[in-house]
């Protein structure tokens, strides 16, 4: 094991001072230098995209930040959203034939701060060129083992279907249990079901139930979602139809989402429509959709992308639940 560790608690320290130790610091420089490594020998080039667009997110549970252009009115929209992945800006790249590509920097989430949350945060996110989801998989627990073996750790690696997960968990069938079945064991939680739908009960017995029993020290790869959140996933014709995505953990902790990249503009377009519907159900901002992306999606090769967390790669590589300790300043001390 190696002698990096994360912190313990440093709130009764000066607020100038760092939140993580100078350890854990190096130890970023050194996952970040190896990430860069990893996809130079791969010939996946690295590439920088704007932070502000003109567009933002329409997933209803993800809040963009927002801040307002002062300058004239020939350089376009003047309200300009915060990035919360480089996912569009990417996808327009490979659009105009750049190859296999991708970008680690940072993203902002509104309203996200707490012991795991911090509202702006380094991601990164690739594209390969050709490949599935499946593929893609692969190859991100390949960077992951990489990463683990930075701290002297490696782990495990299971892999089995969203379906398979509920079946071995809870003896349920995600795509045909009813409402009531989902529910009954997220009894005891007493969860207010006011404005919740099938797909968030399925989220919640992921959180409460499922996640928690994944073994220490293995990755889990489960894939092929339900085709209700597909998010810009392509669809499956299997029954029932299933989204071609992944999601990627390490214990019970999430680092990764991937997508077997939809192509269909139309079909990505009626899908922003329906989350800024289901945004105004809910009182929210409706973004506008990013009519750049859809104007690119015809073009865009077939590919496969993933986004990984890395402040929570750090977390998990080091077994700490406190994103403060593995960030230089969190939101607190910024």
């Amino acid at each position: 094991m190696s002698d990096v560790v994360a912190p313990e608690p440093a709130w009764s320290l000066a607020d100038w001072q760092p939140s993580a130790t100078l350890e854990v610091l190096h130890l970023r420089a050194r996952l970040n230098a190896l990430v860069r490594d990893f996809f130079a020998r791969r010939e996946v080039l690295e590439v920088e995209t704007p932070v502000l667009s003109q567009a933002g997110n329409t997933e209803p549970n993800i809040e963009s930040f927002t801040t307002e252009f002062s300058g004239h009115v020939s350089a376009g929209a003047r309200t300009r959203w915060l990035r919360t992945s480089p996912e569009y800006p990417l996808k327009r790249l490979l659009a105009a034939g750049l190859g296999d590509c991708y970008e680690l920097g940072r993203v902002f989430r509104n309203g996200e701060a707490g012991g795991r949350h911090n509202p702006e945060f380094t991601m990164l996110e690739w594209y390969r060129v050709d490949w599935d989801h499946l593929r893609l998989a692969e190859e991100t627990v390949e960077l992951v083992q990489q990463a683990l073996a930075l701290v002297g750790r490696s782990a495990g690696v299971e892999t089995l279907s969203y379906r398979e997960l509920f079946l071995r968990g809870l003896g349920l069938d995600p795509f045909s249990a009813t409402l009531e079945q989902l529910q009954a064991p997220l009894a005891a939680s007493r969860i207010d079901p006011d404005g919740l739908g099938r797909d968030d009960w399925l989220d919640l017995l992921i959180t409460h139930h499922l996640q928690p029993a994944f073994a220490a020290d293995t990755l889990t790869i489960v894939h092929d979602w339900p085709a209700s959140q597909a998010a810009l996933a392509r669809i499956r014709a299997d029954d029932p139809p299933v989204a071609e995505r992944f999601e990627l953990y390490l214990g019970q902790v999430e680092l990764a989402n991937g997508y077997h990249e939809l192509q269909d503009a139309v079909e990505q377009g009626t899908r922003f429509a329906h989350d800024n519907a289901r945004r105004a159900a809910r009182g929210l901002v409706q973004p506008p959709q990013d009519r750049h992306l859809l104007d690119a999606l015809p073009g865009m090769p077939h590919c496969a992308g993933v986004a990984v967390g890395m402040d929570r790669l750090l977390m998990a590589m080091l077994e700490t639940s406190r994103i403060a300790e593995v960030l230089a300043f969190d939101f607190a001390r910024a």
